[in-house]
Formats: structure tokens, sequence, C-alpha cells
């Protein structure tokens, strides 16, 4: 047999590994990763000191509270120093917020539509995504325990033990399902899905806000929500007493904000809106390998906690921003924000309410059409931001991080190896292990566990960000993927490799081998390698034994455990469903993960 022909014979044989059946695109919820069952997310929880106090709280507190303020905003201003106070400060003056004359113009308002619909799928998506590691923390190795935000309850304690890989809690088992009308699409580890929605819809908002930008200086628009004195601070302050005591100030909004309006859009329009951007890259691997996030207080689990401090304050400002629209005159604000015009026509509220309406028919047809159609889903989420994952790919990792900054815990993740060869492999301490690198090579090689260890040793101390929000730093030793590539010559047609794994997809049986696929670019990084130590000691079960990749661009389901063997390529379009991994064929992740 000719090299070529060697060299197809074995390349179908490892396809073979792949089950194409039950790849026709559709969703079965009750088979979905393995038959998970879907436990729901209960009430956020929030730690204080070391108690937990369920977030229903807020409601009877926030109620008080509102009592107290509205008593307490009556009775001060009985008093004639507060009379003087109000009148030195009315709440509106064109002394911080010179007035604007030109109305709400058309590009204002159709923005104003465009990010309601942005902000309604990108928080449900975003509280999907939270749900698939339901704990917030802010150190960056999310030891459970020390989480100050949770969804469900804790970690229980006699699963969390690394080496008995039977009983191991993982990640997938910590996530949560939400109800379809708040989550998308709501049932749960349905992440993939749920960042198509995000990423897609916040690139939308992102460019909106650009735009939004531009426009607003451009056309003076821009001094309804910039203060120009610090007088704004005391009119905001006189506001909040005036709207407390329930005797409202004169609205004013047609030419000029009051200083509380004032404050909350600029808040939220020049700081909460950068700092969501800002605080969604700082979760990318690509940038954490690039500059060093790992730890400090720049690290993933901050910014997370800061995203969702961030979400809380947009879903804040939305509802008080609604309330007031209706209760300082309706029909007026409605002409201000549906027509432009400092009128009281009820087209407006005709306008309002279709409007509600076919927002209300996309938030109900969100999920639905999710589970119906994910493919299509996934095709178009790669078709809008594939090519911000492509870019953020050029990347060159380098960040190193020291032995004080390695996690106590690292979340295993995964279903382990069922196959009788693994057990007997490494009942026998992978003594008779084989690691088979063939595909587009000029010499197709066979390495033994023992010869993978005589390879060049390189160790690395970098961080794992997994694709459902936690992190953690670890020590990794091993042989370059460089190395393995040199030894095998990639013929030039050669631009993906795909590692597959001894492990099944996810515990249903006969859905064939797990499996990712890789730039050959990226492996020839230096800090790309085939690990077969963690924190100084062999790789355990539960961690990828025998070997384990490590791409530190790539987010964690990426970095494929106990590979069984090794194959270049020109693409991946004849592999499984041809999207590039199990997890990209089955779970609709995509196979661009460097964010």
């Amino acid at each position: 047999m000719s090299d070529s022909a060697e060299n197809s014979s074995r390349g179908r044989r490892l396809e073979d590994l792949l089950d194409q059946s039950r790849l026709d695109g559709r969703i079965d919820i009750d088979t979905w990763a393995g038959g998970i069952s879907q436990d729901n997310a209960q009430v956020p929880s929030v730690r204080i000191g070391r108690r937990w106090f369920s977030s229903l709280w807020l409601l009877p507190i926030t109620i008080a509270g509102l009592i107290v303020a509205i008593a307490l905003a009556q009775h001060l201003r009985q008093y004639e120093w507060m009379h003087s106070f109000i009148e030195s400060y009315p709440g509106t003056s064109a002394s911080y917020a010179p007035a604007v004359d030109t109305g709400f113009p058309a590009w204002l308002r159709w923005q104003h539509l465009f990010n309601i619909v942005f902000m309604m799928f990108l928080i449900r998506a975003g509280l999907q995504i939270l749900a698939d590691h339901p704990r917030l923390y802010l150190n960056a190795g999310s030891r459970p325990g020390t989480e100050w935000l949770r969804l469900r309850d804790a970690v229980p304690e006699d699963r969390m033990d690394p080496e008995n890989a039977a009983t191991a809690w993982t990640a997938k088992d910590d996530s949560v399902a939400l109800p379809k009308w708040l989550g998308i699409p709501g049932f749960r580890h349905s992440i993939g899905l749920a960042r198509w929605w995000h990423f897609s819809l916040d690139l939308f908002w992102l460019v909106n806000g650009i735009v939004f930008y531009v426009l607003l200086f451009s056309t003076g628009q821009w001094r309804r929500i910039v203060p120009r004195s610090w007088d704004v601070f005391p009119n905001a302050v006189s506001t909040a007493v005036q709207y407390a005591s329930l005797d409202f100030p004169a609205n004013e909004g047609f030419t000029n904000y009051n200083g509380l309006q004032i404050l909350a859009y600029f808040a939220t329009v020049f700081v909460a809106a950068p700092l969501a951007f800002v605080t969604g890259l700082l979760q990318a691997p690509s940038i954490a390998a690039r500059f060093g996030f790992g730890r400090g207080v720049l690290n993933r689990q901050v910014a997370r906690s800061l995203h969702f401090t961030i979400l809380l304050w947009m879903i804040f400002f939305i509802l008080v921003h609604t309330t007031m629209v209706f209760v300082t005159g309706f029909v007026g604000n409605l002409n201000h924000i549906v027509l432009g015009t400092e009128t009281e026509s009820y087209w407006a509220l005709a306008i309002y309410v279709a409007v509600m309406l076919v927002l209300a028919v996309l938030w109900v047809g969100a999920s639905p059409l999710t589970i119906r159609h994910p493919r299509i889903v996934q095709r178009s989420g790669r078709a809008v931001v594939g090519w911000v994952k492509s870019f953020m790919e050029w990347s060159h990792p380098k960040a190193i991080y020291d032995e004080k900054d390695i996690s106590p815990f690292f979340w295993p993740n995964g279903d382990r190896p069922r196959s009788d060869e693994y057990r007997r492999l490494q009942a026998d301490d992978w003594k008779n292990y084989e690691l088979r690198v063939e595909g587009l090579v000029e010499k197709p090689i066979t390495l033994s566990y023992a010869g993978i260890l005589a390879l060049p040793k390189t160790e690395q101390i970098t961080q794992h960000y997994c694709i459902q929000g936690w992190s953690g730093i670890a020590k990794w030793g091993g042989v370059r993927v460089s190395e393995i590539l040199d030894l095998v010559r990639p013929l030039p047609e050669a631009k993906w490799v795909v590692f597959y794994s001894f492990a099944d997809g996810p515990a249903t049986p006969g859905t064939g081998r797990y499996y990712d696929c890789h730039r050959l670019a990226h492996m020839r990084e230096p800090m790309a390698i085939l690990a077969y130590e963690m924190n100084g000691r062999r790789l355990n079960e539960l961690h990828g034994a025998p070997l384990r990749l490590r791409n530190e661009l790539e987010l964690g389901f990426k970095q494929v455990k106990w590979i069984a063997a090794i194959e270049l390529v020109h693409d991946f379009a004849h592999l499984g469903a041809g999207q590039g991994g199990y997890n990209e064929d089955r779970e609709f992740f995509g196979y661009r993960m460097p964010i």
C-alpha cells in the first residue's frame, strides 16, 4: 500500500469513531446533553459574611424603604429650609444643562427602539449564560464556597474529591435551567445557543451605541445628559426629595432633564455601557493569555461579577425609567418618545401599544424558535460574530503566572471514558498506550507513553477559561505540540489538527467519540502543549489522563482530554456534522472560541 493510501485508510478509521446519527440539528430536551435532568435555578442568594440570604428579602426591604422614604420626604418638606433648598435647586435648571429646543430627532427615537430590542435579548441570554455556572466570585480560582452569589445550593462536600472520578461534582452538574420565558432557550446546559444570541445582539448593540455616540455629539443632543456644572448634584437631591414626597417636580423633559435624570442617563450611557463592553472582553481567554489578566483586580471572576452588577443596573434603570414614563404624564411622554413632539396625540399611544405587542411576540417566540431551529441560530451567530472571534485568535498567548497563583480547586468537567480499552491502558499505568498522529503528514507516527515522556518537556502556569464561566490556574507539564508536528512534518494542504478522545460524548452511549479541531497555526504556538502533568503530578483521570491539550487562546471545552489520536486535515466538513467538534456538532457551540 502506498503512503497516501495508507494515510487515507487510517484517516477513515479515525473518522469512524465519530457517529453520524442524530446529527440533524434538532433538539430533544429529554436526551439533551446526555439526558441531563432539568434542575431549576433557585432565587439568587447573596453571601454576607458567612451567612446566605435570599434576594427575596429585597422585596419587603424595598417596600419598607419606600414607605420610610415617602414619610421622611413629606416630613422634610414641612420645614422652611427645605422649601428654600428646593426653590434654589428646583431640579431642572439651565445652569447645568442648557435647554435643547430641537426636540427628539428621528434617529434618537429609532435608536431608542433598537436599544430596547437588543437589550431584552442581551439580558435574557446573559442570564442563561450565568445559569450554566450559577455562581459569582471575586477570586480567580472559582473555589466552591468562596462565591458571593449563587442560584443553587452549595456544592456537595462529599463530591469534591478530584481523585474520585466516579463521584466528582462537575461544572456541568452545577448548571441549572431557567424558565423558557426568561432565559434563551431556557433548558439546562444550553450555553452554546445562549452565547450566539448574546454575542450577536451584543455586536448590534455595540454598533448602535457607537452610532448613538457619534450622532449625540454631532447634533447637540449630548447637552441633555452631560452635566456642565456641579449644581447637578444638589438639583438631583432636590428632585429625589420631590419624587419621594409624591409632590412631583414639573416635567420639562422635552427640553430639559432634571438633575436625577441627567445623572442616571450619564451613568448609564457613559459609565455602565462601556464597562459592560470592557468586562465582557476581560472574560476572554485570548485577552487574558495575552495580557496576563488571570489574577488581580482584572481577573475573569471580578469581570463576571461586574458584568452581572451592570446587568442589574440596566434592569433597574429600565424599570425606573418605564415607571416614570407612566407616572409623570404618560401620553405626553409617549409623544416625546414616539413622535418626537410636545403634544398629547393618542396616535403615540396606539403606536406604542402596537410596538409592545410586536416585542411581546418576539419575547415569547425566542426560545421556541431556538429549540426548533438551533442550527440556524448557530450559523446565523457565526455569520454575525465569527469574524470577530477570528480576529481575536490573532493574539499570541504569553501570560505565565506564579506558583502562588495556582488555584487550590480546579473544577472538573466532561464525561470520563467508559471503554474497556481505556481501563486496560489505565490499569497498566499507560505502558501500552500509543498516540497515533496521522492524516495529511509526510511521516505518520505512533508514540508510546514512554516515548512522549522522553521528548523535551515544557512547563507553564496558565489559566483555564471554561465556556460555562469558571476559571482556574494550574501548572501544566508536557510536550509542545510543535515538537510532535516537527516529527510528522505536516503537508502544505494541512490546515487543522483534530484531537480525538477516548471518551464518548456526554453520557449517552453510541453518540461517538469526543473530538475537537484546532488551527494548525495555533498548534505552532510555544504554549500549545500536550500535557501529562498537572501541578507537578501526573494527570489523574478526572483531568484528562494520559494526555490533554492546552491551547491558551481558546475556551476549555476545546482542550480535549483523554487524547487517543491526532489527525491533520485540510478542513473538518467531513467530520461529524462538520461544525468542528463534538460540542459544536451536538450542542451548537462555535469552533472559534477565544472569548
